[in-house]
């Protein structure tokens, strides 16, 4: 008997070695891999096919109707015998496609002539080419449909699939295939499964299905593999959309109350002397966001159970301000906090910001220090041995209430009194388990507080599915400028980046400074990854990684045809004899010392440099309040977060910012939609969307960021929002109702493999 159990070969066979493909290339083992693997579109086959404009070398599938058929003889230069070849024209619903098939003997030919006689239709998959203006389709494979000649004699085309029409339906399914199989062998295998099958378990209780008007899972892959009409496809997909969301939720769901059932200590402020002492000093108002998330998060820090909560806000809208009062309640209430930063310079910016705010509250016990005050602490991989034991001492003995540091904080021999909150700075440049190694150096699970300026599309994907709790940052703090941005297309136009350096010196003459940003730093080697590199291989604990990471991620990355790539130090060498000559331009990227790193933004700060040629070492919370224009150079090579994120660092101070985004990206392609797109709005959020349309929401439950393969095999995040959200509801009550899920079986041994898988594993460290 065969069931869903059952290994594949029981129904595949083994023809010229495709069973291996099909187990090892696509990952089929069970009959229920393989009746599970769906068509990824569907061709009309009453119809043909509508084609519109063709590209030489482009593969197609389309239906066609042979309009002509000739068998035609030629010398075969090779043996100077006659030879034979069956010229075929193709009509589509657009342009006639020519095919040739070559024999040796004329009746192979005629044969040939026969099964592809005049006004008989099929399913043809090829790649066009154009010849003598013609379009013709190379080496074809094909499903003819309607009943052909008997007795073939074999020959190049005697693997070609043969079918009724009306077996196949008016849809026929194309699917997803490896090197070497072809989608009819998917359609043969999967229609004789569905025959030999008998039960099919459905993982969805019936009160579920009957809610929300899914269909039995036997129906449904009926439906999905061989529809008679688009609906029966739409309704199929449905059901399978719900049930891996409903899956997803029921792990998240789960993962969520055994979060609660740890514990977590409660921060509930104790006195408040500190985070009173630092309110009363602020020179201005907090926002009404500001205030209302404040008290999101302190009804979080006051339940018996870990916090785990993200906080999204523009950038600039003081997402480093509310971390903050939530670290100063932490410290009042006898705990520790650390804020994780992506780099050096970021946390050495954050370490002056807060110290700066902080005033005399952030020197506890020292001469000068105020009676509520705490020690503030930087912990950086550049800092040596002796650098480090101060606050290595403090931060274990509880004397530090608060650290900033990089992957520093990660290594084995930092220790923490009593951690009880984790800030983690935008949290897509760190892996998952970085971050669980930080959690980890508490005695019970901290509270864990998430910031990013633009959800990455991962983010948003654990947003939508409801790993985190949310809160928005909508307004914007008194003082930020609006910022222009335009996009300056040298393919159309090369001689504007005459006018963008012209730009840059009117801005340098009335007094304001300028960030050059380039995707590398010298000219040998290849370009940063930017958002397009993995983000979670950050690096060795310890290294600056935003910057290093990226650079690493560049190395293994094809060389780039066409213009070489604007480099920092070719940059700052070409300004300063050229177009900037009398200008103050310097360099900054992450090759440089840390120190040296250091002094230059502490120069530019201060106003000591006009033009800062950068690598996105600036990406994150570099804050000058003079920089009003930021010149992006190859801006097609960031991501759309990462683009949004830089120009952040310009209008920083009341004066309106400039962004200028140059490329020489062609009208149309992505690149240049993404930038068009950037330079459309300044909203984040809906940036964000963008992103995740254009590079997939990654590894929801795992530790891969987009541009991986998804997790996901069904559902898209933007566009099953609807479903997942009433998944999430789902799981809620099915849970609420049957924790164990012991009155659905299959639900639950589904539920419990994704638990144990590697994807659960690093969900667990999220």
């Amino acid at each position: 008997m065969i069931t869903v159990e059952t290994p594949v070969a029981a129904v595949l066979g083994d023809h010229k070695g495709k069973r291996a493909k099909i187990e090892e290339k696509l990952g089929i083992r069970t009959v229920g891999d393989l009746l599970h693997h769906f068509p990824r579109r569907y061709v009309e086959t009453k119809e043909l096919t509508k084609v519109d404009e063709l590209q030489p070398g482009e593969v197609i599938t389309v239906v066609g109707e042979v309009v002509a058929s000739d068998v035609r003889t030629y010398t075969d230069r090779r043996t100077g015998r006659t030879a034979y070849r069956l010229d075929t024209t193709l009509t589509t619903d657009g342009p006639r496609l020519r095919m040739s098939f070559f024999a040796k003997g004329r009746h192979v030919a005629e044969w040939n002539a026969r099964r592809l006689a005049v006004g008989r239709r099929g399913l043809f998959v090829g790649g066009v080419n154009a010849f003598r203006g013609e379009w013709q389709l190379t080496n074809p494979k094909m499903v003819l449909f309607g009943e052909g000649p008997e007795g073939g004699p074999g020959g190049p085309d005697a693997e070609d699939v043969e079918a009724e029409l009306d077996a196949l339906g008016a849809l026929y399914p194309i699917y997803p295939l490896t090197s070497g199989v072809e989608s009819w062998d998917l359609q043969r295998a999967i229609t004789f499964a569905r025959s030999v099958v008998d039960e099919v378990p459905d993982l969805l209780p019936p009160d579920v299905r009957d809610e929300h008007g899914l269909l039995p899972a036997r129906r449904a892959l009926d439906w999905v593999h061989a529809p008679d009409d688009r609906r029966q496809v739409g309704a199929a997909m449905k059901r399978f959309r719900f049930e891996e969301a409903l899956v997803t939720q029921l792990v998240l769901a789960r993962r969520r109350r055994a979060l609660r059932d740890l514990g977590a200590r409660t921060r509930t402020g104790g006195e408040g002397g500190l985070l009173a002492a630092f309110d009363a000093r602020l020179p201005f108002e907090l926002t009404a966001g500001q205030r209302t998330v404040g008290e999101e998060i302190e009804r979080d820090l006051a339940e018996p159970h870990p916090m785990n909560r993200l906080l999204q806000g523009e950038v600039g809208s003081g997402k480093t301000l509310v971390a903050l009062r939530a670290m100063l309640r932490v410290v009042d209430s006898g705990g520790q906090a650390a804020l994780l930063a992506p780099t050096e310079v970021l946390a050495q910016q954050h370490h002056r910001s807060i110290t700066a705010m902080l005033g005399d509250l952030a020197a506890g016990g020292m001469l000068g220090g105020a009676a509520d005050g705490t020690n503030v602490e930087l912990l950086t991989g550049s800092m040596t041995k002796a650098q480090r034991t101060g606050p290595l001492s403090r931060l274990a003995t509880g004397e530090a209430g608060i650290v900033i540091g990089t992957h520093a904080l990660l290594e084995e021999h930092v220790s923490f009194f009593d951690l009880g909150l984790v800030v983690v700075d935008e949290q897509h440049r760190f892996g998952v388990e970085q971050r669980a190694a930080l959690t980890d150096k508490a005695g019970t699970p901290p509270h864990v507080l998430v910031m990013t300026a633009t959800p990455i599309p991962r983010t948003v994907a654990m947003t939508v599915f409801g790993d985190l709790e949310t809160s928005t940052l909508t307004e914007l703090p008194a003082g930020r400028a609006p910022i222009q941005t335009n996009v300056v297309p040298l393919a159309e136009h090369p001689g504007w980046m005459g006018r963008v350096w012209e730009r840059v010196r009117e801005e340098v003459a009335a007094g304001h400074q300028v960030y050059v940003v380039c995707p590398r730093i010298a000219g040998d080697e290849l370009e940063q990854g930017g958002e397009d590199a993995p983000a979670d291989d950050p690096g060795a604990p310890g290294e600056d990684t935003g910057e290093k990471a990226g650079e690493k991620a560049g190395e293994k990355k094809a060389a780039r045809t066409g213009p070489p790539l604007a480099a920092v130090e070719e940059v700052v060498a070409e300004l300063a004899a050229g177009p900037l000559a009398d200008l103050r331009v310097q360099a900054l990227h992450g090759r440089m010392h840390p120190e040296e790193k250091d002094r230059t933004m502490r120069a530019f700060a201060a106003g000591d440099v006009d033009v800062l040629v950068s690598t996105t070492v600036i990406e994150v919370g570099v804050d000058v309040a003079n920089a009003t224009t930021m010149v992006l150079l190859d801006a097609d090579r960031f991501g759309v977060s990462q683009l949004h994120q830089l120009r952040g660092r310009v209008g920083r101070g009341g004066l309106p910012g400039l962004c200028l985004l140059v490329s020489r990206a062609e009208a149309g392609t992505p690149a240049r939609e993404r930038l068009d797109a950037v330079a459309g709005t300044t909203d984040g959020f809906e940036l964000s969307r963008v992103d995740l349309e254009q590079r997939r929401e990654g590894d929801v439950l795992g530790k891969n960021q987009s541009g991986y393969r998804s997790s996901l095999q069904n559902l898209r995040v933007l566009r099953d929002e609807e479903t997942i959200v009433a998944a999430r509801q789902a799981a809620e009550t099915l849970l609420d109702r049957d924790p164990a899920l012991a009155g659905a079986p299959e639900l639950a041994a589904v539920v419990r493999d994704m638990e144990l898988s590697v994807a659960g594993e690093y969900m667990e460290k999220s």
